[in-house]
């Protein structure tokens, strides 16, 4: 805990804050739908000088480092990359067809231990919630105390949509004039995300950034352009996932925007491909002491203080605190300091806690995932975030090209849930750092 979560929880205990205040200044953000529909965490938390600025140059390394593997390990190849982290089929052709572009948006889902932050997965890609967490820290400063609170420890935050709309800018070749964005989701997800996509519309609109919302399905092609709702998109702004690609129909729904991205007819934000780089496969990668010699001694630091020991799980012998090991063989016996999760999925999907199960049930899953798109990763023990009672938060700090872009937080109440999910519950919130 810093000094300032200790300075704000006894300003809350001393009646300094008045958590009424707080709740009706809450309730004007005007956040109910989709990631805060669980509700709001009856704080924010906080990250000091030193750890934001430690943050921000850590994830700047780690994006890199992700960035270059196929340069570093696969000869510039980024379609053998793509069939390295589990892509198939027509991602691969995706990966090809993209020829390195990545995006430099990302959100890092971390933990905080006793050491630190540590890094559970690095998503490269724009199609990931908590964008808007801005208007919860908007709405905390609604609170004359906390805004007094904010003042006296020199605190501020980081507007997250305008770091995305220059991001997007720069990055699809509009920065400088108002391009129409089209934000397009997956025709099953659509129904339930529309309403916050449209709020999420209007908040780009502010930020200068004009924005229309559909799915791939109501896309048209023609006139030399991609159209929504009788208009020509500048900017298709992708939440369909590359995984979409797999599913039946996806590749021939995807097939007619993909190639008019690539004749130059629609920018794409952000390519489909960056995803893939998202891959924990890509961080077992990163973790695998066979590549070290690929890195310079200050990545190796910053990847071997942030990112936990990861494996692709399949049998074998892998080196383990400096010793060598058969993997499975080990994973049996540290069944308590360990986890399976799924390369590509989101969402806690194919996430499997060894310390939550028992030794049947653990050697069981590590039977069943062994050899498929699974990855082994050492267990991270995170500090409790006190509201006064423990939750368990799990970090979302974005990065874009200009470096820290705020952090979205998903908490559970307890010491350790397991994985912090939507569908467990997770309240939101959002980070103050101090400047």
């Amino acid at each position: 805990m810093n000094s300032i979560t200790e300075a704000y929880l006894d300003a809350v205990a001393a009646g300094r804050i008045p958590e009424d205040e707080l709740v009706k200044a809450l309730g004007g953000a005007g956040l109910n739908q989709t990631y805060y529909e669980n509700g709001h965490l009856p704080r924010p938390l906080f990250l000091s000088r030193a750890e934001r600025e430690g943050l921000d140059a850590d994830l700047r390394v780690l994006h890199a480092a992700l960035t270059s593997l196929p340069d570093r390990l696969f000869d510039g190849d980024a379609a053998a990359f793509a069939a390295a982290v589990g892509a198939q089929g027509p991602q691969i052709d995706a990966a090809r067809a993209a020829k390195g572009q990545v995006t430099r948006l990302a959100r890092a889902d971390l933990y905080a231990d006793a050491e630190g932050f540590k890094l559970l997965e690095l998503n490269v890609t724009g199609a990931v919630g908590g964008l808007e967490n801005a208007r919860l820290n908007e709405a905390y400063l609604e609170s004359p105390a906390f805004a007094q609170f904010a003042a006296d420890h020199d605190l501020g935050h980081v507007d997250t949509l305008m770091a995305l709309a220059e991001t997007l800018g720069d990055e699809t070749g509009t920065a400088g004039r108002q391009p129409l964005v089209g934000i397009v989701d997956w025709p099953d997800s659509y129904p339930h995300l529309e309403v916050q996509l449209r709020r999420n519309a209007e908040l780009l609109g502010e930020r200068g950034v004009e924005a229309v919302v559909g799915h791939v399905g109501m896309l048209e092609y023609r006139d030399g352009g991609v159209w929504m709702h009788g208009r020509r998109l500048d900017v298709v702004y992708r939440l369909f996932l590359v995984e979409s690609l797999l599913r039946p129909g996806g590749a021939e729904l995807l097939a007619p925007v993909l190639a008019a991205a690539a004749r130059g007819e629609v920018a794409m934000f952000t390519p489909i491909a960056s995803e893939l780089y998202g891959s924990k496969t890509a961080l077992a990668l990163l973790s695998d002491e066979r590549h070290r010699d690929r890195f310079s001694a200050a990545e190796l630091d910053v990847i071997d203080r942030v990112l936990p020991w990861t494996r692709r799980l399949r049998a074998g012998p892998v080196t383990v605190d400096g010793e060598r090991a058969d993997l499975l063989d080990y994973a049996l016996r540290d069944r308590e300091r360990l986890v399976v999760k799924a390369t590509m999925l989101h969402g806690g999907h194919g996430f499997v806690a060894g310390w939550l199960v028992g030794p049947d049930e653990w050697e069981r899953e590590l039977r069943r995932a062994e050899g498929g798109p699974f990855v082994l990763q050492r267990r991270v023990v995170p500090e409790p975030e006190l509201m006064p009672d423990p939750h368990t938060a799990t970090w979302g700090v974005f990065l874009t090209g200009r470096g820290y872009a705020g952090t979205f937080v998903r908490a559970v109440p307890g010491r350790d849930a397991g994985v912090v999910a939507y569908t467990g519950g997770a309240l939101a919130g959002c980070v103050f750092h101090e400047r």
